[in-house]
């Protein structure tokens, strides 16, 4: 395969969201025959079974995002030790109807920030058994819970120097765990 294309799902609308400034920071750290773009969920209305028939626009829309892309990158943050409700509401929209999943068989990797000492490890925890469940290979590890603190970023938005290498060895790794199912 020449090139991969990559969705990435940042699971705060928070326009200065660190997890947003994350998912930036990855693309920088992506080989050039990797494509990260980031899919839009804020627009997806509630999800209800009745709507299953006839979905809204923005659910089409991010269903086919995610059904051409290699793989998925999920850049969540941490609400109340768990995934946030606008992620969890997108990865209903993609799953359903019954029979129609976007996210099966795309290799998912994980990893988010927060202010916290233990990042977005719960989250974390949540969403890996639920791409579980998903059918979404998901990549073991390094798991990345990084803490929000002076130096994380740098003044571009790429990593600071003192998480590049973790980071460039998480996205590393990530790489090779799409590439194995591709």
């Amino acid at each position: 395969m020449d090139s991969y294309r990559i969705a990435v799902v940042v699971g705060s609308l928070r326009r200065e969201s660190f997890n947003r400034t994350l998912a930036r920071a990855l693309v920088l750290r992506a080989p050039k025959d990797f494509d990260l773009h980031q899919v839009e969920i804020g627009d997806l209305p509630l999800y209800n079974q009745d709507d299953d028939a006839r979905q809204a626009p923005a659910v089409m829309r991010m269903k086919a995002d995610i059904a051409a892309a290699n793989g998925v990158i999920f850049v969540t943050a941490e609400y109340n030790r768990s995934i946030p409700g606008v992620l969890k509401n997108a990865i209903d929209h993609g799953s359903r109807p019954y029979g129609q999943n976007a996210w099966a068989g795309k290799p998912a990797g994980v990893i988010g920030v927060s202010p916290g000492a233990v990042g977005t490890a719960l989250a974390q925890q949540n969403l890996r058994n639920v791409l579980a469940y998903l059918d979404m290979p998901t990549m073991p590890g390094p798991e990345a819970f990084l803490q929000m603190k002076e130096g994380l970023f740098d003044a571009q938005g790429d990593i600071g120097p003192m998480s590049r290498a973790f980071v460039q060895g998480w996205m590393d790794r990530y790489v090779a765990w799409v590439k194995r199912f591709s």
